[in-house]
């Protein structure tokens, strides 16, 4: 699920000229904040791969808007990652993720983006969780955000038809009772990880993508990642 309101970072590949080397690595979503932490996950991580032009959003290569039947987070980031895939026939990564609230029985979770009602409104959803949350004392307002990180790529360049690896992350901490900070998306603002003073979205980029729910299951599946690209 997009954690955030759509907005393509990677449409002006296609307009950069005929010089720009072509997309090698698509991720399934339309989501900014999503794609520009992929590209600083990825950087220098993948031989050969110029993160800047050849990991591109899925509507930079025309890739479909998949809608996220699935009931869980894992069900989601495959069938995302499998449909953008096989109708660009590029390798595809996708993931799902969202908060994990202990005290509502792990929802939001794969509602996250939704959680008020309509999808990709950050401010709307954490107004509703903060007065779910209202009454709930400190010691037990426990939450994490989750990720299932997936990767598909296309059978036409697959040797036996298919190849879905899924891994996860997670990053435990405690909801604030406001918001603090003004980086990162989503839910950021009012979690704290386990061990520190600030939220989430008060961390610098690198300090996020070190301990973050989606940068654990994106490092989980970079070697599955660096193997799709090497043989594709």
């Amino acid at each position: 699920m997009s954690e955030s309101s759509a907005v393509n970072e990677g449409s002006a590949v296609n307009g950069s000229g005929s010089d720009a080397p072509a997309p090698r690595l698509v991720l399934a979503t339309h989501n900014k904040g999503k794609l520009r932490e992929l590209r600083e996950l990825l950087r220098g991580q993948v031989p050969g791969l110029d993160v800047d032009t050849q990991v591109v959003d899925a509507s930079a290569v025309g890739g479909p808007d998949v809608a996220e039947t699935g009931v869980t987070f894992a069900e989601n980031s495959l069938l995302k990652a499998r449909a953008v895939a096989e109708a660009t026939g590029l390798v595809a990564i996708a993931d799902d993720s969202g908060l994990s609230v202990d005290v509502l029985g792990g929802a939001p979770g794969i509602f996250s983006a939704r959680w008020a009602g309509r999808h990709g409104d950050d401010a709307a959803n954490l107004r509703l969780l903060l007065a779910q949350l209202a009454d709930v004392p400190d010691t037990h307002r426990g939450a994490a955000f989750v990720c299932a990180a997936a990767l598909a790529v296309p059978a036409s360049a697959s040797e036996d038809g298919v190849r879905e690896v899924v891994e996860y992350g997670q990053l435990a901490g405690t909801l604030l009772r406001e918001p603090r900070g003004e980086g990162g998306f989503g839910y950021d603002p009012v979690l704290q990880p386990l061990g520190m003073d600030r939220s989430c979205a008060e961390l610098s980029p690198d300090e996020k993508n070190a301990i973050s729910h989606r940068g654990q299951a994106f490092r989980a599946l970079l070697p599955a990642i660096v193997e799709a690209l090497r043989r594709h």
